[in-house]
Formats: C-alpha cells, sequence, structure tokens
C-alpha cells in the first residue's frame, strides 16, 4: 500500500470522468520523483527560506487553474545541517501563517515518511500540503482549492495523493519501521508513524 490508509480513504471521492480528462504523469529522474498535473506545469528556480533563518535553491512545479493551484517545491537542504523535525516543523509554520490547522497527521508514500497537513486559508481556500525530507532535500507537495471552485476538492485530492518517489528508498531505518509496526501492530502495512492516528494512544515522538 502506498499511501496511508487515512489519506486513501479520501480517494473514495475521487473518480468521476471530469476529474481524469487531461491528467498526465510527469516524472522528473534527477529528483527521484513523479506526480500527476492536469497540464504541463511551469517550472521555476527560486530561493526557499528554511529554519534558522536560511536560503536554499528550489525548484518549482506548478499549475494554476480556475478552481485550484497546485504546486511541488523541491528545496536542497545539503549543508544546511537542519534534522528533519526542524525542517518540517518550520514548513508547516510557514505555510500556516495565512490561516488554521485542521489536521496534522504522519503521512507515508511507500517507505518515505512525512506530515499531512490540512489549512483553512482566510481567503476561504482549502489546501492539503505534504511534506517530506528524503535525501537531503525538502518535498512539498501543495493542492489548494481556491473559493468558489467547483471541482477544486476533487482536483487537489487527485493532486496531493499523485506523489510518487521513484527510486524505490527510504527516509526510516529497519529498526524505526520495526518499531512503527511495534507500537500499532494492528495496521494495514506500517503505520505512518508513532502518532498515526490508527494506532492507539498515539503520541508523536
Amino acid at each position: 500500500m502506498r499511501l496511508t490508509p487515512i489519506v486513501l480513504a479520501a480517494s473514495i471521492l475521487v473518480g468521476g470522468p471530469a476529474v481524469a480528462q487531461s491528467w498526465e504523469a510527469y516524472s522528473y529522474p534527477d529528483y527521484a520523483f513523479s506526480v500527476d498535473f492536469p497540464a504541463k506545469p511551469v517550472i521555476e528556480s527560486r530561493a526557499y527560506q528554511v529554519a534558522g533563518n536560511r536560503s536554499v535553491p528550489a525548484r518549482v512545479y506548478s499549475v494554476r487553474r480556475n478552481s485550484s493551484d497546485l504546486k511541488v517545491t523541491i528545496a536542497d537542504l545539503a549543508n544546511t545541517g537542519l534534522d528533519e523535525t526542524a525542517v518540517i516543523d518550520y514548513s508547516i509554520k510557514t505555510l500556516s501563517a495565512g490561516g488554521e490547522i485542521t489536521f496534522n497527521i504522519p503521512q507515508r508514500i511507500d517507505s518515505v515518511y512525512g506530515r499531512s497537513v490540512g489549512i483553512q486559508g482566510r481567503d476561504g481556500s482549502r489546501s492539503t500540503i505534504g511534506v517530506f525530507d528524503y535525501h537531503g532535500r525538502l518535498y512539498q507537495i501543495e493542492a489548494k482549492a481556491l473559493p468558489g471552485g467547483s471541482d477544486a476538492a476533487a482536483e487537489t485530492l487527485r493532486f496531493q495523493q499523485s506523489l510518487v518517489f521513484t527510486d524505490g528508498g527510504s527516509n526510516r531505518s529497519e529498526d524505526t519501521i520495526r518499531a512503527y509496526r511495534q507500537a500499532c501492530p494492528d495496521t494495514i502495512g506500517p503505520p505512518a508513524g508513532f502518532d498515526d492516528p490508527r494506532c492507539p494512544g498515539h503520541g508523536r515522538k
């Protein structure tokens, strides 16, 4: 199972013909990921702010439609000395500055672990964001449903769930994954972390 069941369950809402039209998987082997977009993405190089008030180079892949704003940011963390918790917590803090966090749960894509965050914007927008620290890079996928878009929810859900890490690696040791399983033995597949909501008495460690 590629996605955690909590995130996967929402995919039941997706699948109508309108959502499927024109979508295509775009693969970027140099950065070991692929993702679905409804149109060819714009690719830009930017500076990206990370924890410790540091600016690092980043690439941004984006498509904006009438009802949704879809974006993947890949930031270079090499030589920053930042650990995963600092990287992800700062990213979530920055992304939620203009709204309210509605959920913040662990997410797993195959064997790559990170966080999934929901944000309700003050402007009425709704965002679902996945953040991963993997191979010395920050991978940040943002799916924003803009106010008033009738098909935005389906589009953003499809996009956010389409991210795939294509090199077959992991950002957790076998011992850590084993500890996740022992903490939550009744899940289908390894839990996404110690604070996976499916685990009894879950709490972030």
